[in-house]
């Protein structure tokens, strides 16, 4: 069964969003993703300072099994990326809400916030 936290906001594409105290969002693929990926091998993150929409293609992770697409669950733009993966992909399968985050967005819009999932929300929608 995939962890689900109570404190972040989801999307249907599988991406978490976690509100930092500075307004910012930290952004992740769910412990659901990376367990049906598997093995991460690789992933490929925005650049600093682009500007993503919702939905908007942001990366790629690449896994023993296949590659996916991370979406941007939000418009903003970004103010980091968590270059750690670089050299370890494979936090994003031991430590999918911690070091495994890929990336921070400054939103454009805060209100989109509210049309995402909470964390039942998201469960209902992978079938848990």
């Amino acid at each position: 069964m995939s962890l689900i936290l109570n404190d972040l906001k989801y999307n249907d594409s599988h991406e978490w969003v976690r509100v930092d105290a500075d307004g910012q969002v930290t952004v992740g693929i769910t412990d659901h993703a990376q367990e049906a990926l598997g093995d991460v091998v690789f992933v490929e993150l925005p650049t600093v300072g682009s500007e993503l929409s919702t939905g908007a293609s942001a990366g790629v992770v690449e896994s023993v099994k296949a590659a996916s697409d991370i979406y941007s669950p939000l418009d903003g733009v970004v103010t980091q990326i968590n270059e750690s993966l670089s050299l370890n992909p494979e936090l994003v399968n031991s430590d999918t809400y911690g070091e495994g985050w890929m990336f921070r967005l400054q939103l454009s819009n805060p209100a989109q916030l509210d049309s995402m999932l909470d964390a039942a929300g998201y469960t209902q929608a992978i079938g848990g």
